[in-house]
């Protein structure tokens, strides 16, 4: 037999929020706020219970990479979401991809800049 309708569906809403707060490390007050800021719109069931989809799921992981790594506020993530909406772009794939690629341009500084400051000569303070 074979597993007919088994496909996954990553806008289907599954996770509650304590399950969803567990995968993205968050805690659950944090996707309230983020909902009440309107990044966020998980569905409701007939009970008003918030479910989140793996789309929600990525949507928080952005959120927090665009705060915690990219200094970014939650007014500035509104923002780049509605351009990203409008433009029908992908800008946050291509920031992603640039901060990918700084980060590993950045272990090559750090380095340099941890082996220049050792190299330079003491300065004497009076």
């Amino acid at each position: 037999m074979g597993q007919v309708g088994h496909e996954r569906d990553s806008a289907r809403p599954v996770f509650v929020i304590s399950v969803a707060a567990g995968l993205v490390r968050v805690h659950p007050r944090t996707l309230r706020i983020y909902e009440d800021e309107g990044l966020l719109c998980p569905a409701r069931t007939p009970t008003n219970i918030r479910l989140y989809s793996e789309d929600d799921i990525r949507r928080v992981l952005w959120i927090r990479h665009l705060t915690q790594d990219r200094g970014v506020n939650l007014a500035g993530v509104r923002i780049l979401f509605e351009l990203e909406e409008r433009l029908g772009t992908r800008i946050l794939e291509t920031l992603f991809d640039e901060a990918q690629a700084n980060m590993s341009d950045d272990d090559g500084r750090t380095e340099y800049r941890s082996h220049r400051g050792r190299s330079a000569a003491p300065q004497e303070t009076r």
